[in-house]
């Protein structure tokens, strides 16, 4: 949490505990799948603890603006803006942008690269957070998911942004 409050500028972010605990309680695959990445000795700690680390992250209450600069590193290639603070290396943050492009939207992934062009990822509190390289960070929330798990009005809003601005990394 103190890294997140840090990247963001803002000590007013928390777990919903409401939200964990249904996640908790809905989470059949997300343990499935820590359960068989274990099996196979990609995962070395306890699966409860990655399971109740990943579920509280999930849980995580903050604002759009929040979001958003809670993701510029990303844009900035793992670099905090305005520091010499270096997160991940230029490598690191190319792969977790490729991974945010190919599957943070669920299995609307390849729709999404599509229609918005950015490196996104969505989550179960309606929210998007969106980057272009070397130009900027977003973010959109907005109630009321779709069938593939994003928010229906959060990505016609990133689809209209790209659109109106030119913008994407295509």
């Amino acid at each position: 949490m103190d890294f997140i409050r840090s990247l963001c500028g803002s000590d007013n972010i928390h777990y919903d505990k409401r939200v964990a605990n249904s996640e908790r309680e809905n989470g059949f695959t997300n343990a499935a799948l820590v359960n068989f990445l274990r099996s196979h000795h990609n995962i070395g700690n306890d699966v409860e603890k990655v399971l109740d680390v990943y579920f509280h992250h999930c849980s995580i209450t903050m604002t759009s603006k929040e979001l958003s600069k809670s993701f510029l590193f990303l844009s900035n290639h793992g670099l905090i803006p305005n520091s010499d603070l270096r997160i991940l290396t230029k490598s690191q943050a190319k792969r977790i942008n490729a991974l945010m492009l190919s599957c943070g939207t669920y299995d609307e992934a390849g729709d999404f690269a599509y229609l918005v062009g950015m490196p996104s990822k969505s989550g179960v509190g309606v929210g998007i957070a969106a980057i272009i390289p070397n130009q900027l960070s977003l973010a959109v929330w907005s109630p009321a998911l779709n069938k593939k798990g994003n928010s229906l009005e959060g990505m016609k809003a990133l689809e209209l942004f790209t659109y109106k601005t030119g913008m994407s990394i295509f």
